[in-house]
């Protein structure tokens, strides 16, 4: 009964009131443009590794001797290799399940007495085989949106859980990540929540032990994600996770460093669990030139200067000279997520291609919104709202432009 009337207070406070409806409509837009581009693609070279090499990690071993699939030993990702062979894997089980009460002449997986056939050469029998490979990266996209929006209100209220929110879903970087079967969108999901549960569980320390438990626990899952997505996601989650729980974990500094080496200790073996327990496949991720990284303005150029995103140029610059001008904007719920997005958009893998300048634009959409928020409540409100709404429109305004076919 105690167990049945907690369940029940956390249900009574979950709210959908009207700041929620706001949000999940933006959401429901941003998934709305990442279906609307998926349906102007078409199934590309890419997409075959990626649902041949995710499917074999779920159904058989490699047929090659001594790798781990046939795209060999996988070291660039392999959760974003994971989630786009589950829908692939689960469509093919419920197809072979459905093929049981069809016709022999109208079975999917069975064709010519032949079982088994591979997703990709299925792929006139099964349409949905693009849609398929993108959607848990749509959902991952959705995943970060809520979490920039559940951030960004807790710190900044509703105004800058908006402004930041609607940059982030006409943001055309993010979209085309989102429809790319890869691993920047899962990485950065775990760069972000790992950074802001980092400073969840500094937070909790200042309370009772039990309350630490499931921070911790959900922190070593995101550290897993980041891990599992891009290896070197990992050094770039714990260091910035350390360094801002030292900031505000006064008086149990002492504690913060086991925290930070126990989550990341738990996302290896997240990853090893993902390699299917297997220590040659594992080991080969360490011998790979995965996780090195080196330092690069070309990434910063790359975001600024692309005229799709010149809604969030623009209110990134506004959103800088308003927290240098202005002393009530430089505290640590806006100065946090500057510092970690500008440690993060210097830095380049060397060994395999990657775009860590997307794990950043999330903590830069969270500084934005945090500024303006605070210029909502200057005293010049209506003209800060003004200006505001009108950097959101041209963003907006630019990322319909870049859809294909839309005009």
């Amino acid at each position: 009964m105690h167990v049945m009337t907690l369940s029940f207070a956390r249900l009574r406070r979950f709210r959908f009131n009207l700041p929620q409806r706001v949000a999940a409509g933006m959401l429901a837009l941003f998934l709305a443009q990442g279906l609307w581009l998926t349906a102007h693609q078409t199934l590309s070279d890419r997409d075959y590794q990626y649902a041949r090499c995710g499917r074999e990690m779920w159904e058989k071993p490699s047929p090659l001797a001594g790798y781990y699939t046939s795209c060999g030993n996988i070291h660039d990702g392999i959760l974003a290799y994971r989630v786009a062979g589950l829908p692939l894997t689960l469509n093919v089980l419920a197809e072979r399940g459905l093929d049981v009460f069809r016709k022999p002449e109208d079975r999917v997986v069975q064709v010519g007495g032949v079982q088994g056939l591979s997703t990709w050469e299925l792929r006139h029998q099964l349409p949905y085989v693009l849609l398929l490979l993108r959607l848990p990266f749509l959902f991952a996209g959705c995943v970060l949106g809520g979490a920039l929006w559940w951030v960004t209100r807790r710190l900044y209220g509703n105004l800058g859980g908006y402004t930041a929110l609607a940059l982030y879903c006409f943001s055309p970087a993010i979209l085309k990540a989102c429809i790319t079967p890869g691993p920047e969108m899962l990485a950065a999901v775990g760069v972000y929540g790992g950074v802001y549960t980092c400073i969840g569980v500094a937070h909790a320390m200042q309370g009772p032990r039990k309350k630490w438990r499931p921070r911790i626990v959900l922190l070593t899952i995101l550290f897993g994600v980041a891990a599992a997505a891009h290896i070197a996601a990992l050094p770039v989650v714990a260091l910035l996770g350390l360094l801002l729980m030292l900031w505000v974990a006064e008086g149990r500094r002492s504690q913060v460093l086991p925290i930070v080496l126990m989550a990341a200790a738990g996302a290896l073996v997240l990853v090893f669990a993902c390699y299917g327990f297997s220590p040659d496949a594992f080991s080969y991720l360490f011998r790979s030139a995965a996780g090195f990284l080196w330092f690069s303005i070309d990434p910063a150029k790359h975001l600024f200067l692309n005229l799709s995103g010149a809604g969030v140029t623009i209110a990134a610059a506004a959103a800088v000279v308003m927290y240098l001008g202005v002393g009530r904007s430089r505290y640590f719920g806006n100065t946090a997520p500057l510092l970690c997005f500008l440690m993060i958009v210097v830095l380049i893998t060397t060994g395999i291609p990657s775009s860590p300048w997307l794990w950043a634009l999330p903590f830069l959409l969270t500084f934005v919104g945090g500024v303006f928020a605070d210029s909502y409540e200057s005293p010049r409100r209506k003209l800060a709202l003004a200006a505001g709404g009108a950097i959101v429109l041209l963003q907006v305004v630019f990322c319909l432009l870049s859809l294909p076919g839309l005009l």
